[in-house]
C-alpha cells in the first residue's frame, strides 16, 4: 500500500492530501529513510512522522484497504512518541 494511503486509512493523518504534503516535505521516514508519498508500506516497517509538536514512531502491524475507527489503531503499534523539545512523553 502507498504510504500516503496508509497514513490516511490508519488515521495517523486525517486527510490523504495532508499526508502527501507532509511526506513530500520530508517529515516522514520509513525504516530511517526519507519517504515519498508513493513509497510502499510493508508489515513490520517502522514509520517515523514528525508533526509540529511531536514525533511519532510506529511499527506497521497490518495493512487494510479500508478500516473503521476501531480497526484503524490495530494497523500499527506505537513504539515511541517524543515531544519536539526532545522530552519523551
Amino acid at each position: 500500500m502507498r504510504l500516503d494511503k496508509f497514513l490516511k486509512v490508519s488515521r495517523l493523518v486525517k486527510r490523504r492530501e495532508l499526508a502527501k504534503e507532509i511526506i513530500a516535505n520530508g517529515y516522514v521516514k520509513i525504516n530511517d529513510k526519507i519517504a515519498k508519498p508513493a513509497s510502499e508500506v510493508q508489515v513490520d516497517d517502522a514509520i517515523e512522522i514528525t508533526f509540529l509538536k511531536r514525533t511519532l514512531l510506529v511499527k506497521v502491524r497490518q495493512i487494510k484497504q479500508n478500516a473503521s475507527i476501531d480497526e484503524a489503531s490495530s494497523m500499527y503499534e506505537t513504539i515511541k512518541e517524543i515531544k519536539n523539545n526532545d522530552t519523551e512523553l
